[in-house]
Parts: C-alpha cells; structure tokens; sequence
C-alpha cells in the first residue's frame, strides 16, 4: 500500500526483517519483550478489548466518540493504517507524532536485541508503551487478528470485552471451522470481567456463551440482554434497564446500527457516571471511521465525482460478510433509481467470488482494478472472479482509470463504490492530504 515517508519508516523497515513470518499466532515472543519493556501492559487505564471478524474498527468509533463526548481521554489501537502508520495509534485523543513513535520503536527495537519478533507483536509492545506513558482514562484495544493469541491478548483483567460479529476470514490462519474461529475470537474473556457480543451464528454464540459461562464473566448478548434498531429516522436502543432514543449512527448503512448499538452496551457496562445518554447521543452522532462506507467528496477522485454530479462512497471490507452489510447499504443508495458501479480491488488470497456474490441482487457493473499490495490480484483476475459471481464485469488499467469508467456509465448519475480492500482504501485516500484520516 502506498505509505507517505516518515522519520520512523527506515525503523518500521528493520523491524519487519526480524521474523521470517508476517503472522505467526503466540503470545510468548511479545510477553518476552514486554517483559524486557517493564511490563507497559500492567500500568495502563482500564481497556476495553475489541474482537470480531467486521465491525471490529466501527464499533471501536463509536465507542471512542462515547466515551471521548463524556469527558474522558481516550487511548485507541486500530489496524491496518489506511496512508500514514501512525493512524494506528491514538494518545489520549490524538495520533501519536511521527518522533514520539520513531523514538519509542528505537527504545522497543533495543529491548527485543535482534530476537525473532513479528511486526504486529513489536508495534503492539511499542504502542503499549505509548500507552502506559500518557494519562488517559481509557484504552480501547482492537484485536489485529483471531483473538486467543493475538499480540493485544497480554491484558490480564480487561474493564470490558468486546466481540464483534464473527465470520470466515484468514482462513489461512484461523481455519475454515466457524466453531473453532468462534473459540479464538472468545480467547479474549477474561474470568469474572464482563463481555458484551454483537448477533452471531448459532454456532459462534454457542461457544461465546460456552467460554463466558466457564470463566463466570457476566455476558451481554445482543438480541437477548440489549438490543437496537433504527425507527423514524431514530436509534433505539433497548437494555436490561433502559430504553434510549438517539440520533441516527453517523456511519452510514443499515449493518451499523447493530455495531452501534454494541458500542453502547459496552460503554455502559464501563459503569461509569460521566456516560449519560447525552454523552451517548454525541457519539452516535459525532463517530468517524474512514474507508467504511465513506462518501468522497475531497481530493482529486471526489471532484471527478462532482462534474458527474454521482456520488462516490469508499469501504475497505473485503470478505463475504462485509460485502452482505455493504450492499444493503447500497441497496438502500439505489431505491432513487439511479445506477450502481463498483471500483473493486481484492488480494488474492481472500474469497473474491464469495464477496461478489453479495451484490448479485443489485446487479452493478464491475470496474477492476490493481492496487499496490504485495498479493494484490490483478484486474482481469478480479474482473474474473465478479464475472463468475454473475456481475458485468471489466479490467481498469488503474485506479483512476476504473472510476472514470465508472463514472461515465450511461444514464443518470451513478453511485459508484470503492471496494474489496483496506489497501486499495488506502491507495485511494492517500491521493491527497485533502483525504488523510487524521
């Protein structure tokens, strides 16, 4: 993915060489540093711990727009970054600075001595440390991957686990077993702490509830214990011991009232005074989360967008499950009777069919394009996998050639979506500092 230099990236480079493997699911190589480090992970505010295969970056918006609209700091840990490294890591309401970050990856590189490491594992010590240097009130900590052994998972007693709905992904990693994914996202419940979960498969929940009721942590599932939907242009949510009427999810589409609404729940099961239903009410109304059903209106693609007078959205999700909640969203873009055109780009290793299936119903034309990742497919294999999935579907030669294409599609103006990647998001975002996340 295209990446802005920055004073800490020849450092970000000599880390990635430490370990042979990209992944490699164990906690013992980043307790060893940690250890080295002081151990950062038993000195930081209470955490809230976020798994799940979708939603995991949604429900920790809201969640940080709740707690940020109730007064308190908030540190947060998300992954990947969509054009700058340091999106990954926010001190108590801001993006760490490019020489805080290139000083700490300096001491975090000294402490680990050369010892095999994966990346994830010595970002995840680095911003640990950050953490645990800086006051802040909270710490909302998003899992990267799996759960039972992923690097975020040193957290001994978290103030609330999160578990975002669970799916197939990385199944390179984590099996093709929903039961057995299910049981790695659950790796994060802590005994006698509480978790709240999103609607899961039958499966999934089964296991959630196995693994809570094991380690007595009080468990808050969505559809049974609380619940929220949209009503009159309203967010209602429903708990065990109040019903709240807000203001509409800022993030757009149907699928994130339920990541709002699990955002709420584990904001209140915080028990903390200053989370009033006012404070709730801003969040909801206030969350930013970039990539995810995002309307471009800056940078250079979002003025193509305006001389075709179309409207052009962005999302990075790229598995089947994330491509069902995308399409509902644009099925709902779609009722105006406009036309729909996808820019896709997807990695070669994930289910590229399986995502085009969920826009069957919607029938848009494809444009593929190629993107600068190192397993990014090429156009006329992702054209390929949206033709057999039953789309129209043709090789772009790049980016901006795919939403010219797009665009010029006959009829009224289309809506025209950037899919199938984070990389490709971030390729596209990164085209003008108009469009950074910051």
């Amino acid at each position: 993915m295209t990446d802005h230099l920055r004073a800490h990236d020849a450092a970000l480079e000599r880390l990635r060489g430490l370990h042979p493997k990209k992944i490699d699911l164990s906690l013992d190589r980043v307790l060893g540093l940690l250890e080295a480090l002081g151990r950062p992970q038993d000195r930081l505010p209470p955490v809230i711990h976020v798994a799940g295969t979708n939603g995991k970056g949604s429900t920790s918006a809201f969640l940080r727009a709740i707690t940020e609209a109730a007064g308190l700091k908030v540190h947060v840990l998300t992954s990947p970054h969509l054009v700058r490294f340091v999106e990954r890591i926010r001190l108590a309401g801001s993006l760490i600075t490019d020489e805080a970050l290139g000083a700490i990856l300096e001491r975090v590189e000294a402490a680990n001595a050369g010892a095999p490491i994966t990346f994830f594992e010595i970002v995840t010590a680095a911003a640990l440390v950050a953490f645990a240097e800086t006051p802040a009130d909270l710490l909302i900590l998003e899992v990267g991957l799996g759960g039972r052994y992923d690097a975020t998972n040193v957290i001994a007693a978290p103030a609330v686990s999160v578990i975002t709905p669970i799916d197939y992904d990385h199944k390179e990693f984590l099996g093709d077993d929903l039961a057995g994914i299910a049981a790695e996202k659950a790796g994060i419940i802590k005994a006698l702490r509480p978790v709240v979960s999103a609607r899961q498969a039958e499966v999934a929940e089964a296991v959630i509830e196995r693994e809570a009721a094991r380690l007595g942590a009080p468990l808050g599932l969505m559809g049974r214990d609380f619940d929220a939907w949209t009503e009159g242009g309203r967010l209602v949510f429903q708990g065990p011991d109040r019903l709240l009427d807000l203001p509409p999810p800022a993030l757009f589409g149907p699928h994130q009232a339920d990541n709002a609404g699990l955002a709420i729940a584990a904001a209140l099961a915080l028990d903390d005074p200053r989370i009033t239903e006012a404070a709730i009410a801003a969040g909801m109304a206030g969350a930013d989360w970039p990539a995810r059903m995002q309307r471009l209106t800056a940078g250079p693609y979002g003025a193509m967008a305006r001389v075709r007078g179309a409207d052009l959205w962005l999302d990075g999700g790229h598995n089947p499950h994330g491509a069902r909640a995308v399409a509902r969203a644009l099925k709902a873009l779609a009722r105006d009777g406009r036309p729909i055109a996808l820019v896709a780009g997807t990695l070669s290793n994930k289910d590229a069919a399986g995502f085009f299936a969920a826009f069957k119903d919607i029938n848009p034309a494809v444009y593929a394009t190629g993107f600068d990742a190192e397993i990014a497919a090429p156009a006329r294999q992702t054209a390929a996998a949206a033709a057999a999935a039953g789309l129209k579907a043709e090789a772009a030669d790049g980016i901006p050639d795919a939403i010219r294409r797009a665009l010029d599609v006959q009829g009224a103006p289309p809506h025209v979506l950037i899919c199938g990647s984070l990389y490709l998001a971030g390729e596209v975002l990164a085209a003008s500092e108009e469009t950074w996340p910051s």
